[in-house]
This record gives structure tokens, C-alpha cells and sequence, in this order.
């Protein structure tokens, strides 16, 4: 049984912070930053059968074309990643009356339709990009024992080595999104890399305001990192946590990205709400093919 000081629920019965409970939850979930950006997703909904908030964490779930989904806020970083992941799969994969894993277990599809920098010159503002990896800067799933598991190890050796990697910064760790949901997210129409995460927006990112970074090439190193043909795309701040924790649970993750920014040429979209809104639709209708 799982103590009540390590699964938290409310009076209610719903889990602590997400403020749910199972039945409200759709087993292909969509994650977004920003809890104003839920109701522009469910706004394509065809229904909405219900909505909460607590905290930054919004939810609304509906049906789109026939599929029932879930909208879901995690705000900004690993760390809430780590709370939305974990109990996410607790409303599926644990009983909360017995407090027990459940023998039957759930796999869930999950989603991030987020907006992120181009590492590329030649993937442009107001463009699409699926993460095949996330490249964790965050040392957040090495608190997890079986993390090695699901790590790309070669790869993070590479990076490290191409990088000349500051350990006193931990070490990055990799790993791949969930491949038969990248089959229905992946067209032509969508740039495929790997996804940096940040653990902050300005000095891990190599912004400098008043601030000197440790390494202010890492950018550069970033933008030339290469893999057996997988190089770098992008840089932001929670799809290597959701594809840790979502792998290690054995949850298929995928990220998109909606480019709004590309760091090598210094441009910014002119219209940040018109390509969001246009990354949702695309996902939106890919998930919905059968």
C-alpha cells in the first residue's frame, strides 16, 4: 500500500495538485504550457464534458471528430513535468481506494503541443517541430533508480564529448519520444530532432542579461551537434522530462512544437497566436485519423 504522505489526495478523492480524479481523464492527453492556452485548444472541441483548475494545472475534457481527449496545463519546466506525469499515470495505473499499482495497466498517449526556439537557420519561424529525442539539461530523471533503462547512453556520451560538457552542471541525459505515436503525429509538413531541455529560460539557455553564463558558446555547440544523423532543432524547457518519466511508465510521448523564435538567424514570428493556433489544429487532426 502507498503511504498517504506519497500519494496525496484531496477530500474529494481527486489527486492533489491536478485537482482529478479518473473518469475525468481521456487516455490520449494533450499538454500545454500556459493554462490560458487549454480553452484555445478544447475551443475546437465538438463537446466539453468537463473542466477544473487548480493552480497552474487546467483541464478540460471533450471529444474531437468522435475522440475523447484531454487538455491539460503543466506550466513551465522538469519540475512540473515530474508532478503532471506521475499523477496522470496514478488516476490510470493506481486503485486510489487501495492505494495499490493495479495489475492491468494502462498506457496513455501523451501529447505536448508546445512553442519552443530554432537551433537551425534552416527551420524557420512559424514551423513545426516533432522532438524524436529530448535532451534532458535538467538531472531531473536521475532521481528515478531505472532511468538507465530508458536512456540513449552512446548518445549522451557524444554530446558531452562534442560539447566538452561542464559536469559540475550534472550530466544530460536522452531519450527517444514514443515511436507508434510519432507514426500519427510525423507528415511532411514537420521538422524531426532533437529537443533540448532547459532547466530556465536565460543563463541554461545561454540568454545573458546582467548575468555571464558558464559556457557562452554552448549554443553554438548545441546548433552543430550531430548523431548518426539526428542533429539538434530546438531548445526549451520540458519535453526530455515528459519522455523520461512518460517512458519509464511505459506511456507513448510525443512533442510538437510550434516554432516561434530561431536563435541562429535572431527572428521572431510575427504572429505568436496564428501559429499556436495552427499547431493545435494539425494535432488535433492527427490524432483524431484512426
Amino acid at each position: 500500500m502507498i503511504k498517504e504522505s506519497e500519494l496525496i489526495l484531496n477530500p474529494d478523492g481527486s489527486i492533489y495538485h491536478l485537482n482529478l480524479r479518473p473518469e475525468q481523464v481521456a487516455d490520449t492527453i494533450i499538454l500545454v504550457g500556459d493554462p490560458n492556452r487549454v480553452p484555445r485548444v478544447s475551443a475546437y472541441f465538438d463537446t466539453i464534458e468537463f473542466s477544473t483548475q487548480k493552480r497552474e494545472f487546467c483541464t478540460h475534457t471533450g471529444t474531437y471528430k468522435g475522440k475523447r481527449l484531454t487538455a491539460l496545463s503543466t506550466g513551465i519546466g522538469p519540475d512540473n513535468i515530474d508532478i503532471v506525469i506521475n499523477e496522470l499515470d496514478a488516476l490510470f495505473n493506481i486503485d486510489l481506494h487501495t492505494r495499490k499499482p493495479k495489475e492491468q495497466l494502462t498506457s496513455l498517449n501523451i501529447v505536448r503541443f508546445g512553442t519552443s526556439g530554432s537551433l537551425q537557420a534552416d527551420i524557420p519561424v512559424d514551423s513545426f517541430v516533432l522532438s524524436s529525442h529530448g535532451l534532458g539539461m535538467d538531472n531531473m530523471l536521475h532521481a528515478y533508480k531505472d532511468a538507465p533503462n530508458v536512456r540513449e547512453i552512446a548518445m549522451e556520451e557524444a554530446f558531452m564529448a562534442h560539447t566538452q560538457w561542464n559536469t559540475d552542471k550534472g550530466r544530460p541525459y536522452i531519450v527517444g519520444c514514443g515511436e507508434t505515436l510519432k507514426q500519427q503525429l510525423l507528415t511532411d509538413k514537420v521538422f524531426e530532432g532533437i529537443t533540448g531541455t532547459a532547466p530556465g529560460f536565460y543563463g541554461p539557455q545561454g540568454r545573458m542579461l546582467r548575468l555571464p553564463v558558464q559556457d557562452p558558446t554552448l549554443n553554438d555547440k548545441l546548433h552543430s551537434f550531430n548523431y548518426k544523423g539526428y542533429r539538434m532543432t530546438n531548445l526549451e524547457m520540458e519535453t526530455s522530462a515528459i519522455y523520461g518519466l512518460s517512458k519509464l511508465l511505459g506511456h507513448q510521448a510525443v512533442s510538437l512544437n510550434a516554432i516561434i523564435a530561431n536563435r541562429a538567424a535572431g527572428t521572431f514570428t510575427k504572429d505568436t497566436k496564428k501559429v499556436v493556433e495552427n499547431l493545435i489544429v494539425y494535432g488535433l487532426e492527427q490524432l483524431a485519423k484512426k
